[in-house]
């Protein structure tokens, strides 16, 4: 997909009133109410619905459409892309970590996004050798204590990031390619059949890490923020 693409990026900030929370659960399908139905954790099931009304938005923004008609589905390994009248129309993703979500949207190549809450690990770098590369682990190895955290978060979205936009899913293993590690600039390293690939890394505030990978070269990236009043516009 070497095709010159634009995408647009949207970080949003999940931590809402009681109030705007009862307009996220009515724009959401019968599939995404389920879901958050089965989650244990009240602070889970709010991050849930709150994300996915803020993909909506978005999605039903771009198509013209009010944000309860979306139809969304899992595509062939469980990626999930448009539906009926829009299928095809773009490729979305979507990431939710702590109290912030990442929304990606890309026309003419696939998009992953993928957003982590830095947190104590106890020994990221054993994590790092039964998961990651051989020369990622190297590079994360270089790494003070001070430092090894979010390098490690910030390797982890760079990685999940490629795979959600292969739509791998997880029949893909994280060491099979390679990219940057924190503080080098994100980039694909190897990768086999890789063709042009673009990262960015995403600013969501003290604490979090966070990633977008399009299979293209890109020509334009737009970040932004979901206006706080967001959930006004859930109709």
């Amino acid at each position: 997909m070497g095709r010159v693409s634009a995408a647009d990026i949207w970080i949003v900030d999940l931590a809402l009133s009681p109030g705007q929370l009862d307009r996220c659960a009515p724009v959401l399908d019968t599939h995404e109410r389920d879901r958050a139905a089965r989650f244990m954790r009240a602070a889970d099931r709010i991050r849930f619905q709150a994300s996915h009304a803020a993909l909506r938005l978005i999605l039903g923004e771009a198509l013209g459409s009010a944000p309860g008609t979306i139809r969304v589905e899992a595509g062939g390994a469980g990626k999930p892309r448009l539906a009926g009248a829009a299928h095809g129309a773009f490729d979305f993703n979507l990431s939710h970590s702590g109290e912030r979500a990442v929304v990606g949207v890309a026309r003419g190549a696939a998009i992953g996004v993928d957003v982590e809450a830095i947190r104590p690990i106890p020994d990221p770098l054993r994590i790092a050798r039964g998961h990651f590369a051989a020369d990622e682990v190297a590079a994360l190895a270089g790494h003070s204590h001070e430092t090894m955290e979010p390098a490690f978060f910030g390797l982890w979205t760079r990685k999940e990031a490629v795979v959600k936009a292969l739509g791998a899913g997880l029949s893909m293993s994280l060491d099979r390619f390679s990219v940057s590690v924190p503080p080098a600039r994100p980039r694909l390293l190897r990768m086999q059949q890789a063709g042009d690939w673009t990262l960015t890394e995403l600013d969501c505030g003290p604490g979090y890490a966070a990633t977008a990978a399009l299979r293209c070269a890109a020509s334009e990236i737009t970040v932004q923020h979901l206006a706080g009043d967001w959930t006004t516009r859930l109709r």
